[in-house]
């Protein structure tokens, strides 16, 4: 192609730009280069000019179509210095711009860093005891009777009261500089159980800052506290006491005593200090004012987000740094070690240097929502969709001609909640990236956070933005579980950081950011970013500004939502700062229950708090889920308009392949608002439900009786054994009607999934099925497919699965997953007419696995679990007519309702539990509709609910009334309600992250199996990364090979031996490293497996069926 470069840069830019674009093309006028160049090359230009982009950059490229055409291919830099054709301008116009700062509405930053300033040069004021420096002295771990940050807040609550009680009065005393030190030792020590109870508000922000810049405040017993409502910010502070997290109440009372002396006094000698203090004191006694307003109208929370933000990345920055060597003061208080735990930072000195840190931080971030990079010029958004989804192209046109017509309110800005609810196979993947673009302000850019449900999922989806979009690595970041996911996924070795322990040393704030590996090719300067992250880790440094600069992020939901979910340290930091400038979309949302579902509400909060567009996906959304998320979005959009001045407005948008609808719900009151939208969702969902059924019918369900086990109840190995029969019989009956066939052999070929609830149950099955006597004629190949695998095999196993699963062939053609070799070999060694392919999953095949099976057994436990599994039957291929068997079969008990112990049994997964969501029958039968199920299988019972729930009669009935109690029952109130959250005053502690965690259950630890001495070994990796063999210690015994019948029966035979030779053989090492070397390096690497570390049952391990333990 032949393409034109125009340079537009300005100062040093220019010099750059011409050195990069002098190698590649002619220079044909002064800023004007031509050249005829592949489309590769063209990539590493736009790459080479992004490495040194700075503002001052701005070059286009324009491809020449033809003699009387050309296209503007991309901008790098600056684009303002063009227009949206890559024309140049010939004239200007100027406007007074004296009011830039209020211009983008950070109108209390100087409130932030006034309140940043204060709270940083008192944050570890209470380091000063003598206990606290005996300690960093005498190099001991031992904990303190009281921590520093209550000590801090003690001092704190001394100064007031010495100054009479009022904002203004001890702001005026530190600004005077005048005080008592020996009167306010006094105050300290009289050891107040509540130091923030009966302070004045700005008094109360400082010392709540200062509280929690560590941790946040939370109790042992989390429970405890019950439904108790704190709807002020002085009633939640007056709550807190020293059992909050800040104490240990067996300590000894002379290390108590020791909290409340301070031999080298309270800093008062330290002139740099009192310097700071005196001027801070007074800006912010100059901001009291606009602080009252915010405390007036409920946006403080937005000031104490941000100085908090600020105080702990400061503190984070500094604490990593070496001490500064021209650091003039007397004072001999110290306020951490280094790692070899030697006496590192002065104790002035770490106050004032995190105070400047600080309000550096907080100075840039008016900078994140201006100035960080957005993807554009992408060919594939930009194009019409093909044939069959142009339902996308109309999303985007709905969607512009809202913003048309609201042009008025698009400087003010307002928010945006959007609702995906296209079918399974209909391209949500581009619809969501088309859809993030239009609603970018400028209509033409990309720039948001997408959230997944799996770990293993974010590589995946990373491939397909590159691959289907066309993004490259400087447009997209993916952030991964391990690097160990990364080699295996594509080969690429990446270095990983291990961050050390840091509490025992006085820096707690040293600990690693963002521990997780981050795919993101290369990192341009965006200088501006260095002041969040210290120069001396450059690799760290890059790794945590490709997290936040880089236009898309792919990431696993628990990577993002740790900006709400983080309970002690600093992972919500950069969180945070992401989701200062990222919009957010989440995928399979409804993937999620319970608990989960309160913490992503927490998190869509954050997000309208700070200003962001917000959208949910998946085909099957209920409506109590959009509704309880619409709800807690507009609840932070509330608090951002009055913050930032934004407009009120929320614009609602519901997409599918059969429309888009778009509303303006603009109502103040929060109740008014929500009632609104929810009569807008059940409108769409009635227009969705009208051409869902008009739609093919391509599944079909029959309920498998087997309540004739109920009577072997006490008998529970063979009641089991007939269950799995009963499994078997059903499995073959399937396959009868919905097969392919062999051309070559003339077979009759299917492949199907059965689905069981837990990992127990789906190993016995999967051994019982090796074993069973099958019908004459029918040969079946059995694989086990869980999460309990070693990570090697899951990958060689989930690679397999994904190319045979890849079901693109028209009715009547050859599938191609029969040329697969090891497919192709089964098929033609055995004798049988007909071959099953049986895949027995978990719930890790439900959501993310883009397979399409011919038919599906089902052990019910939830309904939203039964449609999920449906979408993997028949996902690729079409069809013509509507399917004339059931191509999927549901018992009609699960075994937890076989045994009936009176307990729930659609729980673990499933809602049922044993309180207000409890079933009168566990016969499924009972619990659907059966001949609506015998007609079709769909989404319809799960995005429409009924005017009159029956959660003790209908199953889907249960998950409704579930999510209402979770997300919609605005009557709640108390630490565990999300209701708590939007409008009450307990998100100042962690108590409902306590109460409701996200990925709530038991624990698991990692184990290696490493290869010793000839043998593969459980072992687990301690902090110094040595591999300590605890085979023996977590019961783990190793099950027999299979019979060669068995093995005959095995669908992918994987010898966890021979895949690790593979790819060891591959791994770099040192040339004297011996086979058996690479073959343990190996094996430490891919060789991890989660399990419980607290369960008293014996484990087994096999190279085919995974970790388990045994049903009985």
């Amino acid at each position: 192609m032949m393409v034109t470069f125009v340079s537009q840069c300005q100062k040093k830019a220019l010099a750059r730009t011409r050195r990069v674009l002098d190698a590649f093309a002619n220079r044909i006028g002064d800023n004007t280069w031509q050249t005829v160049i592949t489309e590769e090359g063209l990539i590493a230009v736009k790459t080479l000019l992004r490495k040194t982009a700075t503002k001052n950059t701005a070059v286009a490229c324009h491809w020449i179509r033809s003699r009387s055409r050309s296209e503007l291919v991309w901008i790098v830099g600056n684009r303002k210095r063009f227009n949206a054709e890559g024309i140049v301008p010939v004239n200007s116009t100027q406007k007074n711009v004296l009011n830039n700062h209020w211009e983008n509405n950070w109108t209390y930053l100087p409130a932030i860093k006034a309140l940043v300033a204060v709270a940083a040069l008192l944050h570890d004021w209470g380091k000063a005891t003598a206990l606290f420096q005996s300690k960093l002295k005498s190099s001991t771990n031992q904990g303190d009777p009281l921590r520093h940050e209550w000590i801090s807040c003690l001092l704190l609550n001394g100064l007031v009261r010495l100054a009479g009680g009022e904002d203004e009065a001890w702001l005026q005393l530190l600004g005077d500089d005048n005080w008592d030190e020996a009167a306010l030792k006094n105050l300290t020590a009289e050891n107040l159980k509540n130091p923030l109870a009966d302070l004045p508000p700005i008094a109360q922000l400082v010392g709540w800052l200062i509280m929690s810049h560590h941790r946040l405040p939370s109790r042992l017993k989390p429970n405890d506290v019950g439904d108790q409502k704190r709807e002020t910010l002085a009633s939640m502070l007056k709550s807190l006491n020293a059992d909050w997290g800040y104490q240990n109440p067996n300590d000894e009372d002379k290390r108590l005593k020791a909290c409340f002396e301070f031999p080298e006094g309270l800093l008062s000698q330290s002139e740099p200090w009192r310097k700071q203090l005196k001027k801070w004191s007074g800006k912010l006694l100059q901001n009291q004012a606009c602080i009252q307003a915010l405390l007036d109208n409920g946006a403080y929370r937005l000031l104490l987000h941000h100085a908090r933000l600020c105080l702990m990345l400061g503190d984070h920055y500094y604490s990593s740094c070496q001490a500064d060597g021209e650091w003039q003061s007397a004072i001999d208080l110290y306020a951490n070690t280094d790692s070899q735990k030697r006496l590192k930072q002065k104790l002035d000195e770490h106050l004032v240097r995190v105070g400047d840190q600080a309000l550096k931080i907080s100075q840039t971030l008016s900078r994140f929502s201006s100035e960080m990079d957005a993807a554009y010029d992408i060919k594939s958004l930009k194009q019409k969709s093909p044939a069959g989804f142009e339902w996308q192209d109309k999303a985007v046109d709905g969607i512009a001609r809202f913003k048309t017509q609201h042009q008025a309110q698009q400087e003010q800005g307002y928010g945006w909640f959007v609702v995906n609810m296209a079918s399974t196979g209909c391209g949500k993947t581009v619809a969501n990236a088309k859809v993030m673009r239009s609603l970018s302000d400028d209509g033409d850019s990309l720039r948001y956070v997408l959230a997944l449900g799996l770990r293993t999922l974010t590589l995946q989806t990373g491939n397909e933005y590159r691959n289907r979009l066309g993004l490259t690595d400087q447009d997209l970041a993916v952030l991964i579980g391990s690097a160990a996911i990364k080699q295996l996924y594509d080969k690429a070795a990446r270095e990983k950081d291990q961050p050390p322990g840091y509490e025992d040393i006085g820096s707690e704030s040293r600990e690693q950011l963002l521990a997780e590996d981050l795919d993101f090719g290369d990192m341009p300067h965006a200088e501006f970013l260095d002041v969040l992250f210290p120069k001396h880790q450059p690799k760290l440094a890059e790794k945590h500004k490709a997290f936040l600069y880089k236009p898309v992020l792919a990431c696993t939901i628990d990577h993002i939502i740790a900006a709400t979910e983080t309970r002690r340290g600093g992972k919500f930091i950069l969180p945070c700062l992401r989701l200062l400038s990222s919009d957010l979309v989440i995928d399979e949302v409804d993937d999620f229950d319970g608990t989960d579902l309160i913490a992503i509400g927490r998190l869509i909060h954050l997000a309208g708090m700070l200003g962001r567009k917000v959208m949910i996906s998946s085909a099957t959304i209920p409506p109590d889920l959009a509704e309880g998320f619409f709800h807690a979005y507009q609840a932070g959009w509330q608090l951002h308009s009055h913050f930032k001045a934004a407009h009120p407005l929320v614009a609602c948008a519901w997409i599918d392949e059969f429309g888009t609808q778009v509303e303006r719900l603009d109502n103040v009151d929060s109740d008014s608002r929500c009632r609104q939208y929810a009569l807008l969702h059940r409108q769409f969902v009635a227009k969705r439900v009208g051409y869902l059924h008009k739609q093919l019918v391509k599944r079909k369900a029959t309920i498998e009786r087997c309540d004739e086990l109920l009577a072997l109840k006490n008998q529970p190995a063979e009641q089991r054994q007939q269950y799995f029969a009963k499994i078997r019989q059903a499995a073959e009956h399937l396959h009868s009607h919905h097969h392919s066939v062999d051309a070559k052999t003339g077979k009759r070929v299917s492949f199907g999934v059965v689905r069981m609830a837990n990992i127990p149950p789906c190993v016995a099955l999967t051994h019982y099925l090796l074993q069973a006597d099958w019908g004459n004629g029918i040969e079946p190949k059995i694989m086990a497919y869980h999460s309990r695998q070693v990570l090697l095999l899951r990958h060689e196993q989930e690679k397999h699965l994904d190319e045979i699963l890849q079901r693109k062939e028209k009715p009547g053609q050859t599938p191609k997953a029969f040329q697969e070799p090891t497919i192709r070999r089964h098929l033609d060694s055995t004798a049988a007419d007909d071959v099953l392919f049986i895949l027995v999953a978990t719930p890790v095949e439900e959501v993310g696995r883009d397979h399409d099976f011919d038919w599906a057994v089902i052990e019910p436990s939830s309904f939203r679990s039964i449609i999920q599994l449906a979408g993997r039957v028949l996902r690729h291929r079409r069809i013509s007519t509507d399917v004339e068997h059931a191509n999927i079969a549901v018992m009609q008990y699960n075994l937890k309702a076989l045994r009936q112990t009176g307990g729930p049994a659609y729980c673990r997964p499933g809602y049922e539990n044993g309180k207000s969501l409890r079933l009168t029958s566990h016969d499924f039968g009972q619990l659907v509709d059966e001949a609506a199920l015998n007609q079709v299988v769909n989404a319809v019972p799960r995005i429409q609910r009924p005017e009159k729930l029956e959660p003790k009669q209908r199953l889907a009935d249960l998950e409704h009334q579930a999510l209402h109690q979770s997300l919609t029952d605005y009557r709640q109130q108390g630490p565990q309600a999300l209701q708590a959250w939007l409008y009450e005053n307990w998100w100042l502690t962690a108590v409902p992250q306590q109460i409701n965690p996200f990925r709530a259950g038991n624990p698991e630890t990692s184990l290696f199996l490493v290869w010793r001495d000839g043998k593969a070994l459980f072992c687990e990796k301690d902090e110094r990364g040595q591999f300590i063999v605890l085979q023996a210690f977590h019961k783990i015994s190793r099950m027999p090979q299979p019979s060669l019948e068995e093995q005959a029966r095995l669908w992918l035979d994987r010898a966890y031996e021979n895949i690790l030779r593979q790819h060891a053989e591959t791994e770099p090492s040192g040339d004297d490293a011996d086979s058996e070397q690479r073959l343990q390096a190996a094996s430490e690497r891919f060789g991890e497996i989660m399990i419980r570390p607290d369960s008293d049952k014996p484990w087994f391990y096999s190279d085919q069926l995974g970790l388990f333990q045994d049903m009985n």
